[in-house]
C-alpha cells in the first residue's frame, strides 16, 4: 500500500473551472457560542423545539401529581447516618399512589443505592448536598445493570431505575459520589471479557463483590429499560465511574447538569447507552474521560442485544476537561445513528470530535451530524481511532493483514462536521481507520482552524474538506490506503513553507500564503 506524503506551501489550483477564492464563510461562524453563551448557567427554563436533520420527537417537561414527601419530616435518624431507607420508603408510597415528588431539602445528608419508580421525581434542592456512601454493602444485592457495554447482575448506580416510566432527578442541589473508600473499580489491565463469563446468561453474571476482591463500581445515575426520563439542574461530583448513563431509554431529557470528575478515571460525563429519542441541552462537563459519549453495546453480547443509540441532539452544551468532547464508541456494536451535535463548545479538552471502535467491538456509526461549535483544544481536533492498543485487543490492533469481514467488524461512514471554529489544537484531522473497513463519506466543511499540525489519514474513503481555512506551520498530509481523498476551496496557511507537488491527492481550488 503506497504511502503518499504531501507538502503544501504553494499556491496550487488543480481544476480545469474558473478558480473561486478559498475559504469559509465568516458569516456562518460569526455567530458561533461562546463558553459563555452555553452551559448550565444559562439553561433557560423552556426546552425550545428541536431541529435536526432527522425525525425527532417533541420534548416536553414531565408532570407529577401534586403529592409530596419532604425526608425532613420522616427522617428520624442522626445527622451521618443514611437517609436510604426513608427514600426509598417514599418513593415506593408515591409510586404506589400514582406518583408525586420526593423533597430532600437543604442540608448534608448521606445515602447509599436509591431506586427511582414510576411518575416520582426526586428534587434535590438547592443549598442540599447528598454524599453516597463508600460502603459497597449499601449498594448490594446486584441487579441488572450494563457495565462497558456489557450485561451483568451488579452493583449498577447510585441512583437506579429499572422498566420504570416518568421519572425525574431535579433540582440545585448537589450529589457527591462514592469514589473514596470501600468502591474500588477492577483494574483496567485486562479487558473486561476476561471477567465476565460471556456463555452465561445476564442473570447469572453476578459480580457485586461478595465473590471477588473487586467490583464493577457503580454508575453515578443509571436507569435502565425507562420511558421519559428526565434529569434537570444537578450537580454531580465524585463518581466512581460514569456518570449519568441512561441505558435502553426511550425519550430522555438531561439539561443544566454539571458535572464535575475530572481527576477521576474512567469518570465519563454522559454516556447514551442502546438508548433512543435524547435531548442534551445546556450542561457542562468537566471529566476524567470523555465527557458527551454514545454508546452501543460491546462485541458479540452487544450484537445479541442488538440495540442502537439513536436519534440524538446534543446542543448549548460545554465540554470542559476531558479526553474527548463529543465521542461515539469504542462500544459500536448495536450501532449509533442519528446524531446532531451543534452549537457547543469545547474549551480545555484533549480531542474535540472523537470516534472509536475495535476490530472485535461490532457496529459502528453512520448519519452523524456536527454543526457550530467551538472548539479550543490539548491535541488533536476531529479523531478517528478503530484499531485501538494491542493492551486491550491483542494483535488486532494491528493495521496489517487485514481480516476477513465478519459481524464484528465495526464500520463509520456518512458524517458531516460543518461550521466549525478551531481556535487551538494540534492536528486537524486524524484517521486511523481499519484496512478491511475504512472509514467513508466524511465531508468537513467551513472550518475556520488554527493548528500545530495538518492530517494524518489512514485506511478513509471519500473524505472532502471544503470551504475551510488552515493556518500551521505544517507541510505534511500523510494518507496511507486512502482513496478519494479531496480538499477544495482550502486556505492554507503554512508561513512561507516550499511546495513539493502533492501525489494521489486533490487539490481543488485551493491556495496558501
Amino acid at each position: 500500500m503506497k504511502i503518499f506524503t504531501v507538502f503544501l506551501s504553494a499556491l496550487f489550483v488543480f481544476s480545469c473551472q474558473q478558480p473561486v477564492k478559498p475559504g469559509p464563510d465568516f458569516s456562518k461562524l460569526e455567530t458561533i457560542p461562546t463558553k459563555e453563551q452555553v452551559g448550565h448557567l444559562v439553561m433557560p427554563d423552556t426546552i425550545a423545539p428541536v431541529s435536526a436533520p432527522f425525525s425527532m420527537p417533541i420534548f416536553k417537561k414531565p408532570t407529577f401529581p401534586d403529592r409530596s414527601i419532604n425526608i425532613q419530616d420522616r427522617f428520624k435518624g442522626s445527622e451521618n447516618e443514611l437517609i436510604t431507607s426513608t427514600v426509598q420508603t417514599a418513593i415506593d408510597e408515591l409510586s404506589a399512589a400514582g406518583g408525586g415528588t420526593v423533597i430532600i431539602p437543604k442540608g448534608e445528608w448521606h445515602t447509599g443505592r436509591i431506586s427511582l419508580k414510576s411518575n416520582v421525581n426526586l428534587h434535590i434542592e438547592e443549598g442540599a448536598t447528598v454524599r453516597f456512601s463508600t460502603d459497597v454493602k449499601d449498594y448490594q444485592p446486584a441487579v441488572f445493570n450494563r457495565v462497558e457495554s456489557l450485561e451483568v447482575m451488579s452493583l449498577a448506580a447510585c441512583i437506579y431505575a429499572n422498566n420504570q416510566e416518568n421519572i425525574a432527578i431535579t433540582g440545585k442541589g448537589k450529589l457527591i459520589g462514592p469514589f473514596d473508600g470501600e468502591i474500588k473499580e477492577r483494574s483496567y489491565m485486562k479487558p473486561i471479557e476476561s471477567l465476565v463469563d460471556l456463555s452465561k446468561p445476564a442473570t447469572e453474571r453476578i459480580h457485586d463483590g461478595s465473590e471477588e476482591d473487586w467490583i464493577f463500581p457503580p454508575k453515578f445515575i443509571s436507569p435502565i429499560n425507562c420511558k421519559n426520563v428526565y434529569i434537570e439542574g444537578i450537580s454531580l461530583e465524585n463518581t466512581s465511574f460514569w456518570n449519568i448513563v441512561p441505558t435502553y431509554c426511550d425519550n430522555v431529557i438531561i439539561r443544566g447538569v454539571y458535572v464535575n470528575s475530572y481527576g477521576i478515571p474512567r469518570g465519563d460525563g454522559i454516556d447514551i447507552e442502546s438508548s433512543k429519542n435524547v435531548l442534551i441541552e445546556y450542561c457542562t462537563l468537566n471529566t476524567g474521560d470523555d465527557c458527551f459519549t454514545m454508546k452501543s453495546g460491546r462485541g458479540e453480547d452487544g450484537l445479541k442485544v442488538n440495540k442502537p443509540t439513536e436519534n440524538i441532539v446534543v446542543r448549548y452544551c460545554l465540554a470542559q476537561k476531558g479526553h474527548g468532547g463529543i465521542t461515539c464508541g469504542s462500544e459500536t456494536a448495536g450501532t449509533i445513528k442519528n446524531l446532531y451535535v451543534h452549537d457547543c463548545v469545547f474549551e480545555g479538552t484533549v480531542v474535540g470530535i472523537r470516534f472509536k471502535t475495535r476490530r472485535p467491538r461490532g457496529g459502528g456509526g453512520e448519519h452523524l451530524y456536527y454543526d457550530r461549535i467551538r472548539m479550543n483544544l490539548e491535541a488533536t481536533c476531529i479523531k478517528w481511532d478503530m484499531l485501538g492498543t494491542p493492551a486491550y485487543v491483542g494483535q488486532l490492533a494491528e493495521r496489517l493483514p487485514a481480516r476477513e469481514v465478519t459481524p464484528l467488524t465495526p464500520f463509520y461512514r456518512n458524517i458531516s462536521i460543518s461550521n466549525i471554529i478551531i481556535e487551538n489544537g494540534t492536528h486537524f484531522l486524524k484517521v486511523y481507520g481499519i484496512p478491511e473497513s475504512p472509514l467513508k463519506n466524511l465531508t468537513i466543511d467551513n472550518v475556520d482552524a488554527q493548528c500545530s499540525n495538518l492530517a494524518i489519514i489512514h485506511d478513509a474513503e471519500n473524505v472532502t474538506v471544503k470551504n475551510s481555512s488552515i493556518k500551521t506551520s505544517d507541510t505534511i498530509i500523510e494518507v496511507l490506503g486512502g482513496k478519494n481523498i479531496a480538499f477544495k476551496k482550502v486556505a492554507f496557511d503554512l508561513g512561507g513553507a516550499p511546495l513539493e507537488k502533492p501525489d494521489g491527492i486533490l487539490f481543488e481550488n485551493c491556495q496558501t500564503k
